[in-house]
């Protein structure tokens, strides 16, 4: 039976309780809010009595119905959405925005087993393709080839698993004319990461499935925009790598030189996702695109400080944070800024290398991340002006929540696709 969902700013009934949001009569649900986070909420309350065929009616804005779209969205049930009226003009930016979020939402739940690095590049260029087929080059880097081009940080934190590691390198070119890019998105693809050496506890490897949320992002991101009609160039690059256990895995103690003259000893082998970005940076600089945006779920400290409601935003270049931080809020997902100065890019010491990957105490010890983002601000051109970087706290529940069902939430992709419309 399709239920029919209607809204009203009115309280509902004395009967329902006081301040029910939920309001039942026959066939139909009225909920007592016009807030989207209310929206949202009252979408999972649905879900989770079993009810899964919905018929928005009455009056509903686009967020209204994009936060009923999230707050339904269900790994293990097929829910089906009958959307109430909207403009032309807003009814293609729903579609294009549930489009995107339910690839990013169930790449992001595949099982590790599926998704191995090289399925995880060729699926995203896939997307990508599908959207633009006449405007899109790419190009996969896998196994040895890394190293012989370079890309040592995703080659080393890859090597131990029995497949590759790989670097998707994607062109969006809407006027396949070759111009220099807008932009250049690059995202962390490690598909499982057990931690290596440094082994993650069976509780905190139970969703790194998820560690891939960066590349998810970003590919999202610009899926996003190019849905909403951007036509300018932007680069994609995806460092994807399993970070597992084997006799042929990188190890504590272990330098790597980067091809920018930057050696890194490996104090932690659990702080890969550093290492594997580093590629993606130089790939990015190299380009000369003057916005660069890398995401990634790079740290716990990062958790730790925003919670899982929001994204951390870091940045050297104060307006570009700034500028990051307005569109987020434009698009009604919340981002929160923490530090970054030029001497967190020192707070990793070595004795035997420019720098270490980590601090080798549990979590990076304090600042940890602000000391992740200080050692990328090492790999990025012209003292960070133009890049952000996105530490994506809000990217995975382990459980469900008011908000969001347990597995990817999809947070962030709206505010990448907005700034490369900028």
């Amino acid at each position: 039976m399709t239920l029919k969902v209607l809204l009203s700013k009115d309280s509902a009934p004395a009967h329902w309780g006081e301040g029910a949001l939920l309001s039942y009569k026959e066939d139909a649900v009225t909920i007592h809010a016009e807030g989207a986070d209310l929206v949202q909420m009252a979408a999972r309350k649905l879900v989770s009595q079993g009810l899964s065929f919905f018929a928005l009616q009455g009056d509903w804005e686009l967020e209204q119905q994009w936060a009923f779209f999230q707050g339904s969205y269900e790994p293990k049930i097929d829910v089906q959405i009958d959307f109430a009226d909207l403009s032309d003009d807003d009814n293609k930016e729903l579609e294009a925005r549930i489009q995107t979020s339910r690839w990013m939402r169930s790449i992001v739940n595949e099982t590790p087993e599926v998704l191995a690095p090289q399925v995880l590049a060729q699926e995203a260029a896939d997307f990508i393709q599908s959207l633009a087929p006449d405007n899109v080059r790419y190009q996969i880097v896998s196994g040895q080839d890394l190293e012989k081009q370079g890309h040592v940080g995703t080659w080393e934190v890859g090597r131990g698993s029995t497949r590759p590691p790989a670097i998707l390198k994607l062109e969006f070119d809407p006027k396949n004319d070759s111009s220099a890019p807008v932009a250049a998105l690059v995202g962390k693809g490690i598909t499982f990461d057990s931690g290596g050496y440094s082994i993650k506890q069976s509780a905190g490897m139970v969703h790194m499935k998820a560690d891939m949320g960066g590349a998810a992002t970003v590919t999202a991101g610009l899926a996003l925009a190019i849905l909403r009609g951007l036509d300018k160039p932007v680069h994609l690059y995806l460092c994807c790598a399993e970070n597992l256990i084997s006799g042929h895995a990188y190890k504590l103690g272990d330098i790597i030189t980067y091809p920018n003259g930057i050696s890194v000893e490996i104090h932690n082998t659990d702080a890969e996702g550093r290492l594997v970005l580093a590629d993606g940076l130089l790939l990015a600089g190299q380009t000369g695109a003057p916005l660069i945006i890398d995401a990634a779920t790079l740290t716990g400290a990062a958790v730790t400080a925003v919670g899982e409601d929001y994204n951390a935003v870091f940045a050297l270049d104060d307006d570009e944070r700034n500028d990051y931080l307005n569109v987020a809020q434009s698009e009604n997902e919340r981002h929160w800024p923490l530090p970054l100065e030029p001497f967190h890019a020192a707070k990793c010491p070595s004795n035997f290398a420019d720098t270490a990957n980590s601090r080798a105490v549990k979590g990076g010890g304090p600042g940890g991340a602000s000391n992740a983002a200080g050692f990328l601000s090492r790999f990025v051109p012209n003292d960070g002006k133009g890049w952000i970087h996105v530490d994506l706290a809000g990217a995975y529940n382990d459980s469900p929540t008011a908000y969001f069902a347990a597995g990817g939430t999809g947070h962030g992709f709206r505010t990448i696709a907005a700034k490369l419309l900028k």
